[in-house]
């Protein structure tokens, strides 16, 4: 659905941000838990992304080719915050399969962590289904980026729960 694919961003933006300030607003030390995993788990998906080959889900790879200084823009744009939300440097550069997907596993961490609140919970975990079924719908990764979302949040948030309880200090051992 191209619609879906062209905001994409917007609409993972739109569902995560507002839960997790708010999941900010009421726990801060949970949130503070959530954001150290966070952390975790986009260092693990960089690490990910450079070793999986596949080509893009919904096509050929535009960048196929590209020289040094046309892949550094592309790059300076993708992690400027500014050019990334407000240009289509994402739809250009992007081309290539990303595993595991950043939208499943944002929103999936932040339900676990929003799951015990009365409202929170059923509030991320709808954030999350929708941002799910975008992730389908626009054909933005294959299925076994989703799958492999899920399951190494899941781990990373089972492991850190297991050695940092969500009420402790994150201190070093």
């Amino acid at each position: 659905v191209e619609w879906i694919a062209r905001h994409n961003y917007h609409l993972w933006l739109a569902l995560y941000l507002p839960l997790a300030l708010l999941l900010w607003r009421r726990e801060r030390r949970v949130f503070l838990h959530f954001l150290w995993l966070g952390g975790v788990v986009s260092l693990a998906r960089a690490a990910c992304i450079p070793l999986t080959g596949l080509g893009p889900a919904d096509g050929l790879d535009a960048n196929a080719g590209a020289g040094t200084e046309e892949l550094l823009r592309a790059w300076i744009a993708i992690v400027n915050p500014f050019t990334a939300l407000t240009t289509d440097a994402p739809h250009v550069a992007l081309t290539k399969d990303l595993f595991f997907s950043g939208h499943v596993s944002t929103t999936l961490l932040l339900w676990l962590y929003c799951r015990r609140d009365r409202r929170l919970g059923p509030l991320a975990l709808i954030a999350h289904l929708l941002v799910t079924a975008s992730v389908f719908l626009a054909h933005l990764h294959y299925t076994i980026d989703v799958v492999g979302a899920w399951a190494i949040t899941f781990a990373a948030w089972s492991l850190a729960r297991a050695r940092w309880p969500e009420g402790a200090e994150l201190t070093r051992s």
